[in-house]
Formats: structure tokens, C-alpha cells, sequence
């Protein structure tokens, strides 16, 4: 038989099952998809589509790969317009308030390769790469930070940029190719596509803090590094060490991305470290959430912020100990002076004992005979006298029992006046 329940209790078992399904529904994390820009290098386009493999549906954040809607400008442009999320740029970009850092993730190094034809390989600088008015040239697309410095380095020499023999398709033969990239197994192949080449060296790893021109580079590009690729390296590309320079591929996001967003995000990348090495062991060890954040070309993302500020302690776990140690110095202090203020209370106190003393001795002397009413009154008037001084040079407390000794002098004084009246009387 069915015993029919109460309404009260109905209520109390339908807010119950609410709140286990409100439980429930809350264990259930939310998945996030990212859009990644594609780099325009072919090589960086690897690493991406690699690290964006890496999250997949067991992982809070989902990244998917979108093409740049304009190829000829960088991923940034494509983040800062709001046709993707993250994007891959170089620490060397313009600052824009539209885009904020999450974490560097590789170092990018300048590779500056030129066809070797046979000939000597301790030439200098121009001779090895020649007049890139004439020698075709491959820097990279428009933009690209390879082909802002070798424009640059062209001026010094007095080289127009527009005179400069571009080879506008990477995958054309150029006599000299200067890009920035990661230091993968896969570069010797893809430089190799068009015949033998060489990096060329922009020093020695002696030059390196010696105050040569390369200093002279990092000093006037601080997010530029000396960077030296070892020999063999690339196999024959790289017989001897390369001297070159390297920047920190920024991992970046839109500002407005949602703070626990980011903050997910970041967390995971750390997390699949492990995996990140594995796959490119020397491009990935390094990272880490330890790095200096004032060196950057953008702000940090407050979601990656509150991420790598999650361990620090708060204001009061900061100041706690330093308040401890005041408060218990205070306590010392208010302690120790109030030690010294009873000593100090108690000697006064044993001052005016003794002219209490004083006084019943001489009261004593007065009642066996010995000193007569007159004596005795002059003595404790001057026994009076000698208490006030001390009191007004604050020797005596002008408290209860400098009074109750005042008090006991007058009721001498009293008691033998008294008593020569009765005498003669």
C-alpha cells in the first residue's frame, strides 16, 4: 500500500533532487575552443598545427588552427582585428592595447644561410653573402622581423631596401635566405632545397659581451639575445659555431579574452610541457613560468598574471610576520615599562615608609620622656617639610599613603598638644 506524502515533504524532496542535479551539472567542466592564426612560415606553421594537436577533448581548452584572412601581414594583425584569438608573434612587434602576452613559448633565431659556391670559408661578411642589390634575397614575407633587420643592416651600408633583390615566395631558389625561426631538424632540409648552403656567423662566441657590433645590436634591440647555434648542429650547414641573434616567440591573445579563459589556458600549456618537450626537446625545455615579464613587447594577460602569481601570499600572509614581531616588541615595551614604573612606584612608596617610621619613633621618644612636646612638634613639622620637597621633585608620589603620613604626623602633633593642655589644666 502507498502511503501518500505530505506536500511540506514533497517540497522538501523536489529542492533536494534541484540541488544534487544543480551538483551534478557543476562537476561538469566547460569546454573552451581557441582559434590560432597560422603562422606564414611553413616551418612555424609545423609548431602550430604540433601544438595545437596537443589539446584535445580530455582538456578544458580546445584550439583549433584559422588561416590569416590577410596572408601578407603578420598573425598579430589578426588578433588585434578580432578574427582569432591567439596568435604566435615575435617579442620584437609594436606594442598594441588590443593584444596581451600569455607566456613566451620558444626562442626564434635569426638564420642567415648563403649558397656556398666552393670557395673559403673565413671570408668576411660581404663577401660571403655578396651584393644583395643583385643576389636574390629571401627575408621573409613583407613585415617579417628577418626582413626589417636586414633592411636595416642595408642602410648602414648604404643599401636602399627597395633596391634590395627580393624573392617574394619561400619556396623559391634565393641565393640568400635570412629568416627567423626555431632550431629544428627541419631546417638543413629546407634550406637545402635549391643546392648547398652555409649560415653565416655574425661573430665568434668570444665577441659575445666583448663590446663588438653584435653588443651593439642587443644593446640598441634589448629583446634581441646573442645566440650560438654549436657546430654540427645542422650537420655541414653549421661546420663551426654560429653567431646570431634570437628573440622569444610570444604565445598572445586578445585583451578581452575572458581572464579564467587564459588562466586554463595557461596552466595547460605548462602542464603538457612534458609532451611539448618530448616532441621538440630543444625547443620546448625552457619553458617555464619563470620569466621576466618587464622585458616584453605587450602587457601580460591578467589571466596569465593571476596564474603565475597563484603561489605568492596574500597582504596579510605577507605581513604577518612582520606584524607579529612588532606586536610582540610592543608587548616587550609596554611590559618593560611597566616593570620599570612599578620599581620606581615601590621605592617611592619605601621613601615614604621610612618617614613614616621616623615619625612613630619620634612619637615613641615623645611619650617615654625623652623630647619633650616642642621638640617633637618642630621635628615632625621639619619631617613634613622634608616630604614635601621630596615630593614636589616628584622623589615622593602624592598618593594615598603620602597622605595617610601626613595624616599621622598632624594626629601627633594633635595628640601632644593635647596633652600639655591636660597637664596644665
Amino acid at each position: 500500500m502507498l502511503v501518500p506524502i505530505a506536500r511540506p515533504a514533497r517540497i522538501r524532496l523536489c529542492l533536494v533532487a534541484l540541488a544534487a542535479v544543480h551538483l551534478l551539472g557543476g562537476c561538469d567542466s566547460t569546454s573552451h575552443t581557441l582559434t590560432l592564426v597560422k603562422p606564414r612560415l611553413p616551418i612555424d606553421q609545423h609548431l602550430a598545427e604540433a601544438f595545437a594537436r596537443l589539446f584535445d577533448e580530455s582538456t578544458p581548452i580546445d584550439i583549433e588552427l584559422v588561416d590569416n584572412p590577410n596572408p601578407e601581414l603578420p598573425g598579430v594583425e589578426a588578433v588585434k582585428a578580432g578574427h582569432a584569438d591567439l596568435a604566435l608573434v615575435p617579442n620584437t612587434a609594436a606594442y598594441d592595447a588590443r593584444v596581451a602576452v600569455i607566456a613566451p613559448l620558444y626562442p626564434s633565431v635569426l638564420h642567415i644561410a648563403y649558397r656556398n659556391d666552393g670557395g673559403p670559408t673565413d671570408v668576411a661578411a660581404g663577401d660571403a653573402i655578396g651584393d644583395l642589390t643583385t643576389r636574390s634575397v629571401y627575408a621573409g614575407p613583407p613585415g617579417a622581423p628577418s626582413r626589417r633587420l636586414l633592411e636595416a643592416t642595408a642602410r648602414r651600408d648604404g643599401i636602399r631596401p627597395e633596391d634590395i633583390n627580393y624573392i617574394e615566395n619561400g619556396d623559391g631558389c634565393a641565393e640568400v635566405i635570412v629568416v627567423y625561426t626555431a632550431v629544428l631538424p627541419e631546417v638543413p632540409a629546407a634550406i637545402r632545397q635549391c643546392g648547398e648552403y652555409r649560415l653565416f656567423s655574425l661573430g665568434t662566441p668570444d665577441d659575445i659581451g666583448s663590446g663588438r657590433a653584435l653588443d651593439s645590436v642587443t644593446l640598441m634591440n634589448p629583446t634581441l639575445k646573442p645566440f650560438v647555434i654549436p657546430a654540427e648542429t645542422y650537420g655541414d650547414l653549421t661546420p663551426d659555431p654560429v653567431v646570431t641573434l634570437a628573440v622569444d616567440n610570444l604565445l598572445v591573445a586578445r585583451a578581452d579574452l575572458q581572464d579564467p579563459v587564459v588562466y586554463d589556458l595557461l596552466s595547460e600549456v605548462l602542464r603538457m610541457k612534458p609532451a611539448l618537450s618530448a616532441s621538440r626537446p630543444a625547443l620546448f625545455h625552457h619553458l617555464s613560468d619563470q620569466f621576466d615579464t618587464s622585458g616584453l613587447s605587450f602587457v601580460m594577460h591578467p589571466g596569465a598574471l593571476a596564474y603565475l602569481k597563484r603561489d605568492e601570499p596574500d597582504l596579510y600572509e605577507r605581513y604577518s610576520g612582520v606584524a607579529e614581531v612588532v606586536v610582540t616588541l610592543m608587548i616587550g615595551l609596554i611590559s618593560g615599562i611597566y616593570g620599570v614604573w612599578k620599581i620606581y612606584s615601590i621605592r617611592r612608596k619605601n621613601r615614604i615608609d621610612a618617614f613614616c617610621r621616623e615619625a612613630f619613633e619620634l612619637r615613641d621618644q615623645h611619650l617615654s620622656g625623652t623630647m619633650n612636646r616642642a621638640s617633637l612638634v618642630d621635628a615632625l613639622k621639619a619631617l613634613q617639610e622634608r616630604a614635601y620637597d621630596m615630593m614636589i621633585h616628584e622623589r615622593l608620589a602624592a598618593d594615598e599613603s603620602f597622605r595617610i603620613f601626613i595624616g599621622l604626623t598632624n594626629d601627633i602633633i594633635a595628640d601632644a598638644n593635647g596633652q600639655e593642655r591636660q597637664s596644665r589644666a
